[in-house]
């Protein structure tokens, strides 16, 4: 089949389904689960169930696709995410925006644990996704374009919407959260940066460093999506100067800084 046919027959099983149209997708990264709590659900879907859909196989991303409305707002969510590390390509990885597009979902909304580069950056901070650099060495639009999915040559001057970031910083400053804005740049992984990659990647003008939401930023972009994006901070390298981290120490970092993030989206998807 082709990736046309294949968003088609994944959307007609999603909508069989559901009895509402959603018109916002969110992806929740790595600890970041907990807004799932502040939606009226109307189905989960656990991914295995859905056709063409990859699996999560990443520690914390329970591989849910939850249907419901937050804010009183019709949404769809990603409850864990797919990335290039576990083996899939960037195609897989970016399928299910591909799929909230046919369900009529016109934003996307991206969360992401990051490392955070910035000298006035500290563990547990939020920064709004102001542009990104693509390290991953590959391309969701690499191959064959179809012209019904989106342009063979997208622009891609002002990716992340720049009236749904400044609507956050007036949250953010009503609610006492100061949000940092700055450049994501994203990598393979699995493994975390060298001292001497964070200094390169200082260099080169990034703010925030991930393995992830780069390929699917693209991906919405493609198909006409508005896109916002957000990093929570788990953890630094300010200067190149990189203190020994595992996994659960970026969880917990990330669980930390939830109420501020889930408080930020929520409020953004009331107001749009």
């Amino acid at each position: 089949m082709d990736l046309k046919a294949k968003i088609e027959e994944s959307a007609r099983f999603i909508q069989g389904r559901v009895s509402f149209t959603p018109r916002l997708g969110i992806i929740l990264g790595t600890g970041l689960g907990a807004l799932v709590d502040e939606i009226a659900i109307d189905r989960v879907i656990p991914y295995e169930e859905i056709p063409h859909f990859p699996v999560s196989t990443v520690e914390t991303h329970k591989g849910n696709l939850v249907l419901g409305h937050l804010a009183e707002k019709p949404v769809v969510v990603m409850q864990g995410r797919f990335h290039y590390y576990e083996g899939y390509d960037l195609k897989q990885v970016t399928f299910p925006v591909r799929v909230m597009k046919k369900l009529g979902a016109g934003t996307l909304m991206v969360s992401n644990a990051a490392g955070g580069m910035n000298r006035n950056m500290k563990r547990g901070d939020l920064m709004i996704i102001t542009d990104h650099i693509n390290l991953l060495g590959d391309n969701p639009l690499r191959g064959p374009n179809d012209p019904e999915l989106g342009p063979r040559f997208p622009d891609m001057s002002s990716v992340y919407d720049r009236e749904l970031r400044d609507l956050a910083l007036r949250i953010g400053l009503e609610n006492g959260i100061y949000l940092h804005q700055g450049v994501y740049v994203a990598l393979s992984g699995p493994n975390l940066e060298t001292p001497a990659e964070y200094r390169f990647l200082i260099a080169i003008g990034a703010d925030a460093v991930g393995m992830s939401t780069v390929p699917e930023v693209i991906v919405a972009r493609h198909a006409g999506m508005r896109v916002f994006g957000i990093s929570c901070i788990t953890d630094l390298a300010i200067d190149g100067v990189v203190e020994p981290v595992s996994f659960e120490e970026i969880v917990n970092a990330a669980r930390t800084a939830e109420p501020k993030l889930t408080l930020i989206i929520k409020e953004l998807v009331r107001r749009m």
